[in-house]
Formats: C-alpha cells, structure tokens, sequence
C-alpha cells in the first residue's frame, strides 16, 4: 500500500499559548502532519518543553520560543527567531488568550485590558506583523476564537466580548489578505476539558457534560486547525467553524 503524503509536509507553523490545552494539542497536530513548529509560550518554559520533547521523540521538528504576544517588542523577537529555526512561515495559528470570569458589578480596567490586550490586539498585532515573513506563495491563518462569540453567559460579558471581536477581524483580514494568497479562519470551540477550564471550574475532570453541551478534547479542535492550515482547505476562507459537540 502507498504511504500516504503528509498533509503540511515542508511547512513551517508558529502556534501561540501552545504549552498547555488546546495550543499544546494543536502544535502536536501540526507537527505529525508534516510541519515545523514553533511553540510560542509566554511563561510555562517547561510545559512548552514538553510539548517540543513530545514532538521531537516521534520525529518531528519543534522548538520552544517565548513570547507575549500582546507586547510588539516580543512579537517582533518571535518572528524573527521563528524565521531563523524555519525559515519562512506558512502557518499561524492565533491560540494564545486569556479569560478572567466577572459579573457586571466586578469588572475593572484592568481586567478590561488584560483580556482585549492579548486576545485582541495580540492577535491583530501578530497577524500584521508576520505579513513579511510569509512565502511568497501565500499561507493559512488561524484564529482559536470561541462559542460565546455567539452564547451570552454571566460573568463572560468582556471575554465574549473579545471573542466576537475574533470574528469580526477574521472576516475582514480574509478579505484583505485574499490577494496575497492567505486565507483567515477561526475555530470556535465549546467547552474543551483543559487545565484552564478545569481550574476556572468550567470543567470537573472525568466529566463528560456541562451546562453548555457536551466536554471535549483539545485534539478535537487541534483536527479542525489542522484541515484549516492544509491546502485541503484552500476553498475555505473568512469563516467561522463553531466546534461545540451539539447543534447551538
């Protein structure tokens, strides 16, 4: 039987907040179809280790660059380290993102900005600035969004509303970016079992339901990256892939 081609075979990935949880899953992803990865970490050096040791004891290609992704400076220091491990990218993956839980009463500045800083202007940030250090040939953006673009829940009234904001910019960056070849898109995921939701109390482990739908894997959202970075996915552009389990 013929082996069957790698999918992202002589790609070069940089994937942000990839130490733990869905980032984690989804540089492991990336790197058994083919890709060269860098794991972007902002302060769990050993976490992000472990995903690169995870990675290269299978054969696969990764290093472990820091980074916090909502201060320029560091953008910048990222892509040109990614540049000089991989040379060129072609795919990046928007995961990093922060959620600090607080009712109307309870929101401060600070809690504000935490979250807008990173899972916003972080994200925008990144994107404009990896323009140059794409091929030529053009790539693949992906942004980890989330179900409460759409959901309306207590406490989540700032958090949902930077993941609306995903959306929005990802429909607008696909379309400013279709004439060099780079196609935009945002997973949006329901409730996935990972150390953040299970410390935020989201999530009990071994649970397999919550309150919001079914509880699933952070590799059920690493798959759905994966198709969207691939030129499989290359008549897919500008859109919003909500991944909850169930029918919302």
């Amino acid at each position: 039987m013929p082996i069957p081609s790698l999918k992202l075979a002589d790609k070069t990935a940089l994937v942000t907040g990839a130490s733990k949880g869905i980032g984690a899953a989804i540089a492991k992803a990336l790197a058994a179809e083919g890709a060269a990865v860098v794991v972007n970490y902002a302060s769990s050096r050993d976490a992000a280790d472990r995903v690169v040791n995870e990675i290269t004891l299978v054969g696969g290609r990764a290093v472990a660059i820091q980074g916090d992704v909502s201060k320029k400076a560091d953008i910048d220091r990222l892509l040109v380290e990614t540049q000089k491990a991989f040379g060129p990218l072609d795919i990046l993956v928007n995961n990093a993102g922060i959620y600090l839980p607080a009712p109307v009463g309870s929101i401060t500045e600070e809690n504000f900005h935490r979250q807008f800083d990173l899972n916003v202007l972080g994200l925008v940030l990144l994107s404009q600035e990896a323009l140059p250090y794409f091929r030529a040939a053009g790539g693949s953006i992906v942004n980890v969004s989330s179900v409460v673009a759409r959901l309306s829940l207590p406490g989540l009234a700032v958090y949902s509303a930077t993941k609306a904001a995903v959306d929005s910019v990802t429909r607008t960056f696909a379309r400013e970016l279709a004439p060099k070849k780079i196609r935009v898109n945002a997973v949006n995921p329901g409730i996935i079992a990972t150390e953040g939701t299970h410390s935020a109390g989201f999530v009990e482990k071994g649970q397999e339901a919550s309150p919001l739908g079914p509880v699933g894997k952070p590799e059920a959202i690493a798959s759905i990256v994966t198709f969207l970075a691939s030129d499989e996915a290359r008549w897919i552009n500008g859109e919003t892939h909500f991944a909850t389990g169930e029918i919302l």
